[in-house]
């Protein structure tokens, strides 16, 4: 299977056995199809702590895996103290990698819809500058309108990528049925929910910020896809070539 690109191939997956206890279950691996070639990873996140909280254990399981692995953190809605933690969290996710790979936006919080023109401008320009294998973004159908605008952005502007969408706890209740799972260690899970209470104070104040919230729904989607330490993160995965 792959996820086309505008430029050059995209990315591969290879079904090769993953064989686990529950039986014959086999993970789709992502492998570039240029070999010896870096895997190039473009992380979009409306506000600080979106995509650690949307997709920071399958980061963490990525770049431990794929060590040469380029990434591109991108955070729209980031000034301030919010800046900060921004930086704070993609160290903690990237390690050493985070020091060229993040890009911080200044766009008004929650004012998203009306600065659609700029922000698409954005878009275009990341567009021309990093082309990625695979991108990690909010998913269409999130009842946040910054987030929604976001995905539709993503989608309007990378329109030949492999593209997963993850989701945000929150209020609304809006999360939906997910068709891809990457499964994660329990201390993969363990580390990014730590993480997340550790870098962004600003948010300890909200209700739904807990590390309560962000294990129980990994052991949720951990539970629908037989994860083999019962943890995983789960995305929408809207379209995708198979590759036979």
């Amino acid at each position: 299977m792959r996820g086309h690109r505008r430029r050059g191939r995209g990315p591969r997956f290879d079904s090769s056995a993953n064989r686990r206890a529950y039986g014959e279950i086999h993970l789709l691996e992502l492998k570039p199809a240029a070999r010896g070639r870096r895997v190039r990873v473009l992380c979009l996140g409306a506000h600080s702590d979106d995509i650690e909280i949307g997709c920071g254990a399958t980061i963490l399981q990525l770049a431990r895996a794929r060590p040469r692995a380029e990434f591109r953190w991108v955070v729209w809605s980031a000034t301030g103290v919010r800046a900060t933690e921004a930086k704070q969290g993609a160290r903690k996710f990237l390690g050493s990698a985070a020091a060229d790979a993040v890009a911080l936006h200044g766009f008004r919080d929650g004012y998203f819809p009306a600065e659609f023109a700029n922000l698409k401008d954005s878009f275009e320009t990341l567009a021309r500058e990093f082309t990625p294998d695979v991108i990690f973004t909010h998913g269409r159908d999130d009842r946040h309108q910054d987030h929604r605008i976001v995905s539709d952005l993503t989608w309007n502007t990378f329109r030949d990528h492999l593209i997963l969408e993850y989701e945000i706890p929150k209020w609304d209740g809006d999360h939906g049925q997910p068709n891809s799972y990457v499964p994660v260690s329990r201390s993969e899970a363990l580390r990014k929910a730590r993480a997340l209470m550790d870098v962004f104070g600003t948010q300890r104040n909200k209700d739904w910020f807990s590390e309560e919230t962000f294990l129980g729904l990994m052991r949720l989607r951990g539970m629908e896809c037989r994860a083999p330490e019962g943890y995983a993160e789960a995305f929408n995965m809207r379209k995708a070539i198979l590759d036979f």
